[in-house]
C-alpha cells in the first residue's frame, strides 16, 4: 500500500498488475519468462484520491492515460519482474506526488520604471542607428 502523501494512500487492491514478455536484454531469460510489467490504475473511480489530483494526473500523465480514465506505466528495462515492478511503482507514486502538489499561484507584477526606461532607450538607440544607414535625403 505506497503512501503518497501524508494524507494519500493508494491501496494494493486498486493497482492491477499485468506481466509479459520483454524485450531487449536478457538472453534466454527473454524468451521463457514475464518480466516485463505493466501497472493499471483507474483514475476516474480511484476513492484514494481527490477530486483536484484526478485534475492534475489527467494534465500530468498526457499519453499515459487511456480515455476511459486508466492510467498505463510500463517498466521493461530491468531483467527480472521484481526490478520491473519496483521501477513501475517508483513512477507511479512519483507521478501521484507530483500531481498531489498545486501549482503556485501566480501573481501578476508590472515591469519596474526603470526597465521600461531602458527598453525604450534601447529602442531609441536603435531607430537612430537605423536612421544613420540610410542615404542622405536630397535638398529641395
Amino acid at each position: 500500500m505506497p503512501w503518497i502523501t501524508e494524507h494519500i494512500q493508494v491501496p494494493d487492491s486498486e493497482l492491477r498488475w499485468e506481466f509479459t514478455r520483454s524485450a531487449g536484454p536478457g538472453g534466454q531469460n527473454v524468451n521463457k519468462l514475464s518480466t516485463a510489467v505493466r501497472l493499471r490504475f483507474d483514475v476516474r473511480t480511484s476513492p484514494s484520491l481527490p477530486g483536484a489530483v484526478k485534475h492534475r494526473i489527467a494534465r500530468l500523465a498526457g499519453g499515459r492515460m487511456t480515455a476511459d480514465g486508466i492510467l498505463l506505466i510500463e517498466a521493461r528495462r530491468q531483467r527480472t519482474q521484481a526490478g520491473n515492478r519496483r521501477e513501475a511503482l517508483e513512477r507511479f507514486c512519483n507521478l501521484l506526488r507530483r500531481a498531489a502538489t498545486p501549482a503556485p499561484i501566480r501573481r501578476q507584477t508590472r515591469p519596474p520604471a526603470s526597465a521600461v526606461r531602458r527598453r525604450i532607450e534601447a529602442k531609441l538607440h536603435r531607430s537612430r542607428l537605423k536612421a544613420r544607414r540610410r542615404p542622405p535625403r536630397p535638398d529641395d
